[in-house]
């Protein structure tokens, strides 16, 4: 079972590197960010070490949301080996995002 890491300016380049990530762009006081929480945690334990699923707080890692052009949160970036291939905006549902990352594995 896999938890959700919390990535930030000093760690996100590092552990973004290899694999697939999914990374959700969130702040505190977002609501729609909060109602993505519970769903991360599912993704997560669906989809166990295949994948990282991670979070950057926008307001406390400015530059790394500043890299993405993250305009809108909660923003989800799906990344293989470091590249984008996939992004939302916006709350998703748990399957969409389990489709994102399976996809993204193959």
């Amino acid at each position: 079972m896999s938890a959700v890491k919390h990535l930030n300016s000093d760690n996100f380049d590092t552990e973004t590197a290899k694999g697939v990530v999914l990374i959700d762009f969130w702040a505190e006081w977002c609501g729609p960010c909060k109602m993505l929480g519970p769903v991360l945690d599912e993704v997560a334990k669906e989809i166990g070490d295949d994948a990282v699923i991670a979070k950057v707080n926008v307001d406390e890692a400015q530059a790394v949301a500043m890299k993405y052009a993250v305009r809108s949160i909660p923003a989800i970036f799906v990344l293989k080996d470091g590249k984008t291939i996939q992004q939302f905006v916006g709350v998703q549902s748990k399957q969409s995002l389990v489709n994102a990352l399976k996809d993204a594995l193959k």
